[in-house]
């Protein structure tokens, strides 16, 4: 089994697939929405897209192909690091992000490793109820670490036992 099979996957009323080329510019728009301080660019998705097989992302579609999510994960050694992971404005609170942590846990354990690690702002309450309920715990803070705002991140960790994918 490689690491990204299966390639489709369905949970919570949305199918999980590979990110495409295609999917950039739509991706760079809901990044805008989402996060206008802090979005990144089509540039930066390309980039982000170029980094695999270390970078791997999966979006979440709805029955009529529209993004309702999406989530990355780097996977560098024992550790795996969450780059990102956003639900449309219109999919919050449906569980789609937990629907895409999940997969983003399951693929790093798929690749072996120890611990999955993210970054959260302190002030993100939704996020943080998330990453909590999943199993994820502070680990340290990396003050003023968002800008502008001066919000700070919290650096939270997840064990992962091997054989849980």
């Amino acid at each position: 089994m490689t690491v990204t099979e299966p390639q489709v996957r369905r949970g919570e009323g949305v199918v999980l697939r590979d990110l495409e080329w295609t999917d950039l510019a739509r991706l760079a728009e809901l990044e805008e929405q989402l996060f206008a301080d802090d979005a990144w660019s089509a540039a930066t998705w390309w980039s982000e897209l170029a980094g695999r097989p270390r970078r791997d992302y999966v979006v979440a579609t709805t029955a009529d192909g529209a993004i309702a999510g999406y989530a990355g994960l780097d996977v560098a050694g024992d550790v795996a690091d969450v780059m990102t992971i956003a639900t449309a404005p219109d999919h919050q609170g449906h569980g789609t992000g937990r629907v895409l942590l999940a997969e983003l846990v399951r693929r790093a354990t798929l690749r072996g490793v120890d611990a999955v690690l993210l970054e959260v702002r302190a002030d993100n309450d939704a996020a943080r109820r998330l990453y909590d309920r999943a199993g994820f715990e502070v680990i340290s803070v990396r003050r003023r670490y968002y800008q502008p705002g001066d919000v700070d991140a919290l650096v939270m960790r997840l064990l992962v036992t091997k054989g849980d994918a």
